[in-house]
């Protein structure tokens, strides 16, 4: 039940869980609690920091608070802190946008890096700003060729039979439900 799954999220979160703590500082944020969503998710970082670990989904989401200034006022400084913090862990979204960043510097060639390491990753708005710079001659073919290669495999590696049947089975679900709510007049 709802109440069940609120309960566990509770305990975890009281456990220090960063995850947990994470996701609610996300519920925060998309509820308009911006203070407390800046607290969970500093917190989150805190902890990680802690056990020696990097907490990218946490300085991603720190990054675009930065970005949008709810809550806390705009820090274009600390913004790509949290990236860079966020592109380390592994986070591809914030690779990319370090690219994007570096973009309207004007420094290309680390835009260009940037992208490429997010592109292998699988990041398919990474390979389009690629072939974007690729095309006003900013990438060498060798190097476009080489990302888009990787980032084929990189796809194609998350592709399997369970998980298609897995997203099959959501999809259905999601019909059933709209069918219900339909035929109940909802």
């Amino acid at each position: 039940s709802a109440a069940e799954i609120e309960l566990y999220k509770m305990k975890r979160r009281k456990a220090n869980d960063p995850v947990a703590i994470q996701e609610a500082g996300k519920r925060c944020y998309h509820d308009g609690d911006y203070e407390r969503a800046f607290e969970y998710f500093s917190k989150a970082v805190d902890i990680e920091a802690e056990a020696g670990d990097a907490e990218a989904e946490a300085h991603y989401c720190l990054s675009f608070m930065y970005r949008d200034g709810k809550g806390i006022g705009r820090d274009t400084q600390k913004r790509v802190y949290h990236l860079e913090e966020a592109a380390i862990g592994g986070h591809t979204k914030a690779r990319h946008d370090l690219g994007v960043h570096e973009v309207y510097q004007g420094r290309i060639e680390r835009a260009a890096r940037h992208f490429i390491i997010s592109a292998n990753l699988g990041h398919d708005a990474s390979l389009k700003a690629l072939r974007e710079l690729r095309a006003a001659g900013e990438v060498s073919c060798e190097d476009f060729v080489t990302a888009f290669r990787a980032h084929q495999a990189a796809v194609n590696a998350t592709k399997s039979r369970q998980r298609a049947e897995a997203l099959a089975i959501g999809a259905m679900q999601i019909v059933d439900k709209s069918r219900s709510n339909r035929a109940n007049g909802k």
